[in-house]
Formats: C-alpha cells, sequence, structure tokens
C-alpha cells in the first residue's frame, strides 16, 4: 500500500472519515512514518474512533521514548510516556488486550530508554506473550505495530544485536515479514558484521519497498548500503 501523501490526509480530514485516517495511519506505520501515523491518530480520536485513543497514545509514546532514549532517559524526558502509560493502565483496567499490550510494550520502551535490559526484557516477553495468546484467539495485539516487531528494536537500541536479530526472526514468524522486521533484521546483520546477510537483508527490504518514490532513513540506509554489495 502506498503511504498516502499530504493532499490525501487533507482530504480525509476534510471529508472527516474517522475509520479512513485510521486505516492510513496504520499505512504510515507500517512504512516507517510513526510521527505521520501518530498525527492522524489523533485526529481519528478527535473524530470519535473507538480503537483511536488506544493506538494514538501507544505510537506517541513510542516516538516520544526514543526522543527520551536520545535525551539519556532523563526522568523528565519520560514524562509523556508515563503519561501515556498511565492512560492505558486506565483504560485496560488489567484486562488482557490491546490497551494492556501496548502498556507493557510502552513500559519496556520506557526501560530502553535507559538502557535497563532486564527491565525492559521482562515487559517485552510478558507484552509478547499477551499479544499471541490475543492473536490466537482471532483478537488484536498492539494497535499498528506490534509488540512482537518493537522487541528488535529496543534490542537494537541497547547494542543487544543478537537478541535483536532474534526477535525480528520471532516477530517474522508472528507477524510475517514487515518492512519494518526486513529493515531491523538488516540493521541487526549489519551490526554483528555479517555482510552477506545484510546484503540480502537490505535487498529484501528494497524489493519490497517497491517503486515508491518516497525515501525514509530506513529505505535511504538500504540503498545506500547495497551500492558497497558485491552483485
Amino acid at each position: 500500500m502506498q503511504t498516502p501523501q499530504a493532499g490525501d490526509a487533507a482530504a480525509l480530514l476534510q471529508a472527516g472519515d474517522a475509520a479512513a485516517l485510521l486505516q492510513e495511519a496504520a499505512a504510515r506505520a507500517a512504512a516507517f512514518d510513526l510521527a505521520g501515523a501518530a498525527e492522524l491518530l489523533k485526529d481519528a480520536a478527535s473524530r470519535g474512533h473507538a480503537d483511536a485513543p488506544i493506538a494514538a497514545l501507544y505510537i506517541r509514546g513510542l516516538i516520544d521514548a526514543r526522543e527520551a532514549f536520545r535525551e539519556g532517559g532523563s526522568p523528565g524526558s519520560l514524562a509523556s510516556v508515563r503519561d501515556a502509560i498511565a492512560s492505558l493502565q486506565a483504560i485496560a483496567k488489567g484486562r488482557s488486550g490491546p490497551a494492556e499490550i501496548a502498556r507493557l510494550t510502552l513500559q519496556a520502551a520506557a526501560a530502553a530508554a535507559q538502557s535497563e535490559r532486564d527491565e525492559m526484557g521482562l515487559y517485552l516477553a510478558t507484552a509478547i506473550e499477551m499479544e499471541t495468546l490475543q492473536r490466537m484467539a482471532g483478537l488484536p495485539g498492539a494497535p499498528l505495530v506490534s509488540a512482537a516487531e518493537v522487541a528488535g528494536d529496543f534490542w537494537l537500541q541497547v547494542h543487544r544485536y543478537e537478541d535483536a536479530r532474534r526477535a525480528y526472526m520471532d516477530a517474522a514468524a508472528r507477524v510475517g515479514s514487515t518492512l519494518r522486521i526486513l529493515s531491523g533484521l538488516a540493521r541487526a546483520a549489519r551490526r554483528l558484521d555479517d555482510v552477506p546477510a545484510a546484503c540480502a537483508g537490505y535487498r529484501r527490504l528494497l524489493e519490497a519497498w517497491g517503486a515508491r518514490t518516497d525515501e525514509p532513513p530506513a529505505i535511504a540506509e538500504a540503498r545506500a548500503y547495497v551500492v558497497s554489495c558485491a552483485p
């Protein structure tokens, strides 16, 4: 699915179609544009879509946790993430489901921002287990971006590259080879100095990306890297 352009999003906003906004937010998240997805989710929530508030808290929380990591994971930098966790906890009320999985995943994100690897791993394991049970029952897991997918991102963030590769492989078995997973596998291989796997991984990512004209950082990285790969 093509990532929507600015004009497409404007048309959706004018139409006031909250369901379409949520669908396009999912497409943006799948194509590495979490910030764009967060804006659409915010609008969908304001228009009364029942699923949008949980998704909006979760995606915004993932973005803010990553930014907090860049700032050293200080309590102040994580304030908005903690607020999102509290809001999701109030929504979940201790029940299994997307809100609780999102809460657990954001707890892991906050731990990752502070490089608390053991704590991060415990939250991730619980979130992925709950998400797996949900999917087995035909119910949704974390909104837009699965807990299984972001697990690899967190392990990469804390420089545990073998753990990241295993997490992405596990995620692929659970949810399929999404663009995020393909990118993650290639990045993990690169950091492990596994050049053949990195070359193959980045090529698979570019093949999956296809002829789209936009170039998020993950795709730019892939294109730059494959230049150095053997034919």
